[in-house]
C-alpha cells in the first residue's frame, strides 16, 4: 500500500522501467512492476489525479494478467473504469467493465463476470443508454448460460426499464418475457406473474392491442400465471379494451396486482389507455365477425 506521499511518477517510471527490455535487462519483471503500478495508482487517486490513476489501474491490469493472476486483473480493470465514469470518458467505461467481465470469466466466475458488465451498464444507462441496454443483455446471458437465472431478476428489470426510457416498447416487454422464463425455471412464480403481466401492460400502453392479446394467450398456457392475480387484471384490462371502455380500463389500472409491479410499469399503467380505443374494439368486431365466416359451412 503507498502512502499518500509516495510519488506516483517516479514510480510509473521505475515500474515501467522494469517491464521493458534491453541490453541489461531480458526478461521483464512483471512482478515487481505490477506492484510498483498498484502503488502509484493509489497514490494517484488519494491526489485526486483520476485520469493517471486510471492509466496505472490500467497498467496493473495488465500487470497481473502478465503473472496469471486474472482476479487481481479483474478488479484493477474494474478502478479504471469507474475512475474513467469520473472522467466522463464513457466508451472506455464499457471497454474497462468488458474486460473486466473477461478476466472473471477465466477465473470461472459468472457472477462477479455478470456483475462487472452490469456495473458498466449501469454507469453508461444516462450518458450511452444502447451501450448500456446491450451490457445487461450479456449480463443476463452469463448467469443464464450458467443456469443463475434467479440471480439475473434484477438485470432483466433494469434493462426493461431503460428500454421503456428509450421508448423502445417490444424490447422491454420481451426483456419482462425473458424474465418470466428464467423465473419459471427457478419456480418463482409471483416473479413469473407479475414479469407476464408486465409484458401485457407494455404492449398496450404500445398501442399494439394484438401484441398484448397474443402475450396473454401464451403466456395463460403457464398454469401458474393461468391461476394467479396478475392473470385476472390482465384479463379485465383486455376485455376493457375489446369494449372500448376507457373507464373500466382506467379501473383495472388501479388493481392491486399492478401496484406491486416495478415503478416504471406502474407509471404506464396508471397512463392508461393509450391509442384509439374505437378502432381497438372495431378490429376486435371484425377479427370476430371473419372467425364466424370461416365457421359457417352452410
Amino acid at each position: 500500500m503507498a502512502s499518500s506521499s509516495a510519488d506516483p511518477e517516479k514510480l510509473m517510471a521505475k515500474a515501467d522501467k522494469l517491464t521493458k527490455l534491453s541490453f541489461t535487462r531480458w526478461n521483464a519483471d512483471w512482478k515487481s512492476a505490477t506492484a510498483l503500478y498498484e502503488q502509484a495508482a493509489i497514490a494517484y487517486r488519494f491526489r485526486k489525479d483520476n485520469e493517471k490513476a486510471k492509466d496505472a489501474f490500467e497498467k496493473a491490469s495488465k500487470g497481473q494478467e502478465m503473472i496469471s493472476s486474472p482476479w487481481d486483473a479483474a478488479k484493477h480493470m474494474e478502478n479504471a473504469g469507474a475512475l474513467a465514469k469520473e472522467l466522463g470518458l464513457w466508451n472506455e467505461v464499457s471497454d474497462f467493465y468488458r474486460r473486466a467481465s473477461e478476466f472473471y470469466r477465466e477465473c470461472g466466475r459468472s457472477q462477479p463476470a455478470s456483475d462487472a458488465l452490469a456495473k458498466g451498464a449501469s454507469a453508461l444507462e444516462d450518458k450511452a443508454p444502447e451501450e448500456a441496454t446491450k451490457l445487461y443483455d450479456d449480463a443476463c446471458t452469463l448467469l443464464e448460460e450458467d443456469g443463475k437465472e434467479q440471480m439475473a431478476f434484477d438485470l432483466y428489470r433494469a434493462a426493461a426499464s431503460l428500454y421503456v426510457k428509450l421508448e423502445k416498447y417490444s424490447d422491454a416487454a420481451a426483456f419482462h418475457l425473458r424474465l418470466g422464463s428464467a423465473a419459471d425455471k427457478c419456480n418463482a412464480v409471483n416473479s413469473q406473474c407479475k414479469a407476464y403481466l408486465s409484458a401485457i401492460i407494455i404492449y398496450l400502453y404500445a398501442h399494439d392491442f394484438q401484441q398484448a392479446q397474443k402475450c396473454y394467450n401464451d403466456c395463460s398456457e403457464v398454469q401458474g400465471f393461468l391461476n394467479s392475480d396478475q392473470n385476472r387484471c390482465a384479463m379485465k384490462l383486455l376485455s376493457a379494451y375489446e369494449e372500448g371502455d376507457a373507464e373500466e380500463i382506467k379501473r383495472a389500472a388501479q388493481s392491486s396486482a399492478i401496484n406491486h409491479l416495478d415503478h416504471v410499469v406502474i407509471r404506464l399503467a396508471r397512463k392508461l389507455p393509450t391509442g384509439d380505443l374505437q378502432a381497438i374494439k372495431k378490429d376486435v368486431g371484425d377479427d370476430d365477425g371473419d372467425s364466424l365466416d370461416e365457421d359457417d359451412l352452410t
